[in-house]
């Protein structure tokens, strides 16, 4: 069970960390009221600090700090759940989310919904390197809480964790992303046909001629799919990820991600060395 924040402790999480000084850390900092930004952690990397194995990514954390410039300095840091290692798939998509969350996010920009999302995303995320292989994964489902590891099923995919994450992400950071209607408020979107989603427009019918630029082809199918939610459906998860693949690319604005760099070259090496 979570423990319940005094006034002056924030839920949070560590994103990012690295060395300052000889026994400090600075911390990117992800935090429920009061969104990202950098904290200064003094004398944590001594051997004998209380938070020298809390002050790490994927940690539900209790913090509080003070200082007004734009680096503040921590002064509690407490669990605030148990964390169970993250493994294979799980770890690489639990890093892929703190990426895009420091590339996309603007420094104390609070977003509580955005950030229930993170916690829940992680909750996932734990309950499948819990319970499955590795190289497996799981699909979320309305009751999986943190902890709840039994609820995960085999064969299950982090995909539908994922896609329900940048989803919220878009959406809490100003993108309009239209799933009901065609753009420019057309009519409703039809399962049985296909559209075009065209980046910073929405879905627009296909028909005759070439494709939009700065586009993906779905069925209506998925639009709805995606919209409630229900990720199950192959052609569906497949799409989803093309559509926000488009999508958070676009929001980066040419910035490379790093997890995918290094998704894709652990993939090359395997193909490489399939004895590996």
């Amino acid at each position: 069970m979570n423990a319940s924040p005094s006034p002056d402790l924030d839920r949070g999480y560590v994103l990012h960390s690295y060395a300052y000084r000889e026994t400090s850390l600075i911390l990117q900092a992800w935090t429920e009221k009061h969104g990202r930004f950098g904290i200064v952690a003094k004398g944590v990397r001594r051997p004998k600090s209380a938070n020298r194995s809390l002050l790490v990514p994927f940690q539900p954390l209790l913090l509080s700090w003070f200082g007004r410039g734009e680096l503040k300095t921590l002064k509690v840091a407490e669990p605030a759940a148990p964390a169970t290692p993250l493994a294979g798939e799980g770890l690489m998509s639990a890093f892929y989310l703190n990426e895009l969350l420091l590339k996309l996010t603007s420094r104390e920009d609070p977003h509580e919904a955005l950030f229930e999302a993170y916690d829940r995303a992680i909750g996932e995320l734990r309950a499948l390197s819990r319970v499955m292989p590795a190289q497996a994964g799981i699909q979320s489902g309305p009751g999986l809480r943190r902890g709840d590891e039994s609820a995960a099923a085999p064969g299950m995919t982090v995909e539908p964790i994922l896609r329900r994450f940048e989803l919220k992400l878009l959406q809490e950071l100003g993108y309009a992303v239209e799933m009901n209607r065609e753009a420019g408020h057309g009519p409703p979107i039809a399962a049985e046909r296909e559209y075009f989603y065209v980046v910073e427009r929405g879905p627009v019918a296909a028909g005759e001629g070439e494709p939009p630029s700065n586009a993906v082809k779905l069925r209506g199918r998925t639009l709805i799919d995606l919209e409630s939610g229900n990720l199950e459906d192959p052609a569906t998860a497949a799409q989803a990820k093309q559509l926000m693949r488009l999508l958070i690319n676009h929001s980066l604005n040419g910035q490379e991600l790093a997890t995918r760099t290094l998704v894709r070259d652990l993939r090359a090496g395997l193909q490489e060395d399939p004895d590996r």
